[in-house]
């Protein structure tokens, strides 16, 4: 081929090279083939000057595509860093971006750990060592220790022969057990100049020696910029995340507070409204149950019930937590513990005198007390369930309730003690001339909100000489809340309670609370009911009868009526009821023997006249004596083992005799 055709195709060579991105010893095979061709002089001169500049251009162009590389995940690093989301994945990127573009074996970035006073490896890539990747460097020791502490990037082409740095045990261990040898390291700074502050370092490293030129450790730089950054925005995406929390923890107290004030200014205005509108207790009760959203009831010093619980919003809708007040005339029946409410009551009057002493209301069982006070006097006490967790606010509005609360109880206790003079006036001439002007009295008790003929229990209460004066005011605490009227009469009280309970029921019944708040026993005695003048007359009558009765038989502080008293309440009572004390006696022989064509009536009676005489029984009866001995048994299966006993022998005997008198 001509000359200059030669010297073109070797250039043209040169040009393929550079489009294929040859290797550069690909390069200089081009010289070699011209002059082995017969080029020449010039010519050859000419190709391997171009030879050079191809191999210029081809280091332009690398460098170029470096760089393009570099610029491309520096803004892949920029997007991450707009989008921020998660933290780890955007060191995990930057970690990732640092081994790919350097072409290290592995890379890794290290933080500080406020608290121990070190640093640790907070994200790796290509990192195959466990021991490597759990080191923890303190400020000053190794490669690392040291960019930390000089905030300066450092380099080695050989880790482990390099004296600039402290080595320790730890750290050699770990770098050994990765394989690494050439590390670069350059810090992770916040701010700059002398005013930078390190909070870690990003490191790139190789398992063979390695020289890691300026662009490298400018570049690896670049990426460390970015990683400060990124971790600087989270943590001040996170102190920002934080204060809005605190911020709205902040505004739900701010709400709790207001809304409290609110509830409390509110409370002030209905419980003001109801004391100066004459609202009673129960009323009182409501409005806290309304405004506590729970259950409130209020009970006396005895911690028995004086008002229905009130149900707020909240609350549980359930039975009063000491019994409720009964229609029956006694108290507390719906207690769980006991059909009398006693031990739940002796439990309430605790915590209330507890709230006493501390002077603030406390919990028990699940409950809130708060004492009702006068002085130091126990009127009673504020209950509220339904409300297990009851904070400041809430808590000091429930005990200023309790100060409304004792303000009605006293202004109701001083009318009921002022109407009770009145009505005392009122029962006296009732007992002492009932028929002088009945309807005079009938009358006086109509104003005095009693309606004297509507049946009414009669109770006469009593107990020792010494405490008699505190009898009355018992009487009086008793009856509070109800419609029942009290008053003393010969050494004795009188009460008229409400409600429809039998009359020994509800001598039972007040006979134990009585007797808890005099401090001593009172012993009861019921009767009725009754209805008229006269018929009270007669009814106290009876029930003083009964109440001597009842001391006779040593059954002081208990309660009872005629009617319990077996032929005693016969002869005790007004009306001699010989038929009831009969059939309440023989009742279950007089049903079987009506069922089953027996004789056990008969069989009884044949016994005890012949003295208790099996023998002499059957000889009457005209039957064997297995005969007897079985009508025995079934007598004593349907009255009780004690049927024999000297007192139910009496009763019975007793009521066998008027049977036979009521049947001649």
């Amino acid at each position: 081929m001509p000359k200059n055709t030669s010297v073109a195709a070797h250039l043209r060579r040169l040009l393929d090279l550079l489009a294929s991105d040859a290797p550069a010893e690909d390069f200089g095979t081009v010289a070699t083939e011209a002059r082995r061709g017969g080029v020449d002089g010039d010519d050859l001169a000419e190709i391997e000057q171009a030879t050079q500049a191809a191999l210029r251009v081809r280091s332009a162009l690398r460098q170029h595509r470096r760089r393009e590389a570099e610029l491309t995940a520096l803004f892949d690093t920029a997007g991450d860093l707009a989008a921020l989301r998660d933290l780890d994945a955007v060191l995990r990127s930057i970690v990732r971006r640092a081994r790919m573009l350097l072409g290290t074996d592995t890379a890794y970035l290290t933080l500080p750990d406020e608290e121990a006073g070190d640093t640790f490896m907070r994200v790796t890539d290509g990192s195959v060592s466990e021991l490597f990747q759990n080191l923890r460097l303190q400020l000053g020791e190794g490669l690392g220790g040291l960019v930390a502490q000089t905030a300066r990037p450092y380099a080695t082409p050989d880790y482990r022969t390099d004296e600039r740095f402290h080595h320790t045990h730890s750290i050699d261990a770990g770098v050994l057990d990765e394989g690494l040898v050439a590390i670069l390291g350059v810090p992770l700074l916040l701010g700059s100049g002398s005013g930078g502050k390190v909070i870690g370092a990003l490191f790139a490293a190789d398992r063979t020696p390695r020289t890691f030129s300026p662009d490298e450790v400018a570049l690896l730089c670049s990426l460390a910029n970015h990683a400060a950054i990124a971790i600087d925005t989270a943590k001040a995406m996170t102190d920002a995340r934080v204060a809005l929390a605190e911020l709205a923890e902040a505004n739900a107290v701010i709400r709790e507070r207001s809304a409290a004030m609110q509830r409390a200014e509110e409370s002030h205005d209905r419980l003001s409204d109801l004391v100066l509108r004459g609202g009673d207790v129960a009323d009182v009760a409501a409005a806290v149950a309304d405004l506590l959203e729970g259950d409130v009831t209020v009970f006396d010093a005895g911690g028995w019930p004086l008002t229905p619980t009130a149900h707020g919003t909240g609350g549980a809708g359930g039975s009063t937590p000491a019994g409720t007040s009964g229609t029956d005339g006694t108290r507390g029946t719906d207690d769980p513990k006991g059909t009398d409410g006693t031990d739940d009551a002796a439990a309430l009057v605790r915590a209330a005198e507890e709230s006493r002493a501390t002077a603030h209301a406390v919990v028990h069982d699940g409950r809130w007390v708060c004492a009702v006070l006068a002085g130091q006097e126990m009127l009673g006490s504020l209950v509220l369930s339904g409300r297990p967790d009851l904070d400041g606010p809430d808590r000091r509005l429930f005990e200023r309730s309790s100060v409304v609360t004792s303000l009605l109880l006293l202004l109701r206790r001083s009318v009921a003690e002022a109407e009770n003079r009145v009505r005392g006036d009122l029962i006296t001439d009732l007992l002492t001339a009932p028929d002088r002007d009945p309807a005079g009295l009938v009358a006086r008790g109509r104003n005095l909100g009693i309606d004297l003929n509507r049946p009414h229990l009669v109770l006469v209460a009593s107990t020792d000489p010494d405490v008699r004066d505190r009898l009355a005011g018992a009487a009086v605490q008793y009856l509070f809340g109800g419609d029942g009227v009290s008053a003393e009469h010969a050494g004795t009280v009188m009460l008229l309670p409400d409600g429809g309970a039998t009359p020994g029921d509800a001598a039972g019944a007040a006979a134990e609370q009585l007797t808890h708040l005099v401090g001593a026993p009172v012993t009861v005695a019921g009767a009725g009911p009754a209805a008229g003048p006269r018929a009270l007359a007669d009814a106290h009558a009876e029930a003083a009868r009964c109440l001597q009765a009842l001391k006779v038989l040593g059954r002081r502080g208990a309660g009872g009526s005629a009617g319990e008293l077996g032929f005693l309440g016969v002869l005790l009572g007004e009306d001699h009821d010989v038929e009831g004390f009969v059939r309440a006696t023989l009742g279950p022989l007089l049903e079987y023997d009506d069922r089953r064509g027996t004789q056990l009536v008969r069989t009884l009676g044949a016994y005890f006249g012949c003295g208790g005489s099996l023998t002499r029984a059957k000889e009457e009866l005209h039957v064997h004596i297995n005969t007897v001995v079985q009508r025995l048994d079934r007598v004593q299966a349907l009255l009780g083992p004690d049927w024999n006993s000297p007192e139910n022998a009496l009763e019975l005997q007793l009521a066998l005799r008027l049977r036979l008198l009521s049947l001649s």
